[in-house]
């Protein structure tokens, strides 16, 4: 029996959520050898307004490109996490960032709540890598592609000159999953 991930990235306009959708596609199809799609939807707006990205990871053929039963929702904004909450499934996994996301909405999926945005510039001085950050903590929790196949995706969709940066921000979601599975234990 195959298996099929559904991931839905979800913030606002400007914060690179498209961008990790290509890369957590691209580091399945590519480098894991998995099958994948990534498809995206934004506001009028643009920057600011809710935007989303939807990943499907599986190793058998992909039907219907639109995730409906969703493992594991991103939400890195209060409005994100409201409008695109529908589709989580009853065990998946809501990540939030943890200061932008304080009204939990009731349902029967594990919470983990994290500093995304703050990390990003307390541990390295940039808020535009918080989208990296996320995709690292995502890594980490669903297991779904290996540290290895996303670091090589990384390294091939961000612009140039900041790869190193990038990394930094992936290990650094990596390290605060780590920890947050140790507090809390497996999901």
């Amino acid at each position: 029996m195959s298996f099929r991930y559904e991931v839905r990235l979800s913030g606002a306009g400007g914060q690179g959520l498209i961008l990790v959708g290509k890369v957590l596609a691209e580091a399945a199809a590519i480098y894991d050898g998995l099958n994948a799609t990534q498809s995206q939807s934004y506001g009028p707006e643009a920057r600011g307004g809710a935007s989303r990205s939807e990943v499907i990871i599986s190793d058998g053929d992909i039907d219907y490109p639109k995730a409906e039963n969703i493992d594991i929702l991103l939400a890195l904004t209060q409005e994100a996490c409201d409008k695109y909450i529908d589709g989580l499934k009853d065990d998946g996994i809501l990540l939030v960032d943890s200061q932008m996301v304080t009204n939990i909405p009731k349902g029967q999926y594990k919470v983990v709540a994290l500093p995304i945005i703050q990390s990003a510039v307390e541990r390295l001085g940039k808020f535009l890598v918080s989208n990296i950050i996320a995709l690292g903590i995502i890594t980490k929790l669903s297991g779904v592609v290996s540290e290895d196949a996303v670091k090589h995706a990384i390294r091939a969709r961000v612009p140039k000159g900041t790869e190193e940066i990038n990394i930094s921000a992936f290990y650094t979601g990596i390290d605060l999953a780590s920890q947050w599975l140790d507090e809390h234990g497996p999901l």
